[in-house]
């Protein structure tokens, strides 16, 4: 297996280095490659003064999807792993790799630490009987063919990028392996506290791939409702205990509802503009523009 390793990151410097040291103690034959975009933290100079990563790229778009079909466009491998800045893979990670690509096109693992849980177990819908796997964005590996079938990631999306993905490999039917094994460790530190979440961004995503991978049907609007009234009550209840004042609760809801209908209107437009099975207008083909710069080190080496 020849493995590249797709590593988007954006002011991490710290835990970047962390990062690049486990690639480089346990997958030390991997192509490396740092998707920058654009740091103002120095890890421009980090990066360009370690031997162990092969490509660096300087981006001038900060969205996490452009960043990730600029590693697709550099990587050689015959298999492309995807690994967040602020983890570490541990020494089960390559034979996991290796043992879940033989079952599957596309194998995941947990990320484990005391602040993100959601990464932490196999997460399954089934959406217009269709059976989706989610899989965990920042330690992931795909064999390289999926990735060219699909064309990427899908650039409009400013969030949701991998469940999209994770919804159009399940249309083509690709199987998606979760490997406990195959785990990442993130270090610890301060997390900020909760970050109020983009409203209008997260209905705007769900909405779009929900219509662009499935149609403008009732069970697709069923779902996002649901999605939409439960997060009002939640929010109404801040209300009502003090956490959040009525006029935020009103905003809130104008950003829902406005993220839902854009959301629709781009949905539509992407379905109607690519008709394939791929669903994915705005994809690794769409443009060539991405790269501000390329520090590649394999042709000298």
């Amino acid at each position: 297996m020849n493995l590249s390793v797709v590593v988007p990151t954006l002011n991490t410097r710290d835990e970047l280095a962390d990062c690049l040291d486990a690639l480089a103690e346990y997958v030390p034959d991997a192509e490396v490659i740092v998707v920058n975009g654009p740091s103002a933290d120095g890890t421009t100079g980090m990066v360009r003064e370690r031997t162990g990563v092969d490509v660096l790229v300087e981006l001038a778009d900060r969205t996490i999807n452009a960043a990730r079909n600029a590693g697709i466009e550099q990587a050689r491998g015959d298999a492309i792993a995807f690994v967040h800045p602020t983890v570490s893979i541990t020494s089960a990670w390559r034979d996991a790799v290796e043992s879940g690509l033989d079952r599957a096109p596309v194998v995941t693992g947990p990320t484990q630490s005391g602040i993100d849980s959601r990464y932490t177990e196999p997460e399954r819908r089934t959406i217009r009987g269709r059976s989706v796997s989610y899989f965990n964005p920042g330690n992931v590996v795909f064999e390289r063919g999926p990735l060219d079938e699909l064309d990427g990631f899908d650039e409009y999306l400013e969030i949701g990028g991998a469940r999209d993905l994770a919804h159009r490999l399940a249309g083509l039917d690709h199987a998606v392996r979760w490997d406990d094994d195959m785990a990442v460790r993130q270090r610890l530190g301060a997390d900020g506290g909760e970050r109020e979440p983009d409203w209008d961004w997260k209905y705007r995503s769900l909405s779009y791939r929900l219509v662009k991978n499935y149609g403008l049907r009732p069970t697709v609007l069923g779902r996002t409702g649901r999605h939409a009234c439960g997060d009002g009550v939640s929010q109404f209840r801040a209300v009502w205990s003090g956490d959040l004042r009525p006029s935020e609760w009103l905003g809130n809801g104008r950003d829902v509802v406005g993220g839902i209908l854009g959301g629709i209107r781009a949905g539509m437009s992407a379905r109607r503009t690519d008709r394939s099975k791929r669903h994915n207008p705005r994809g690794r083909s769409a443009r060539t523009d991405r790269a501000v710069t390329v520090y590649d080190r394999r042709d000298s080496a």
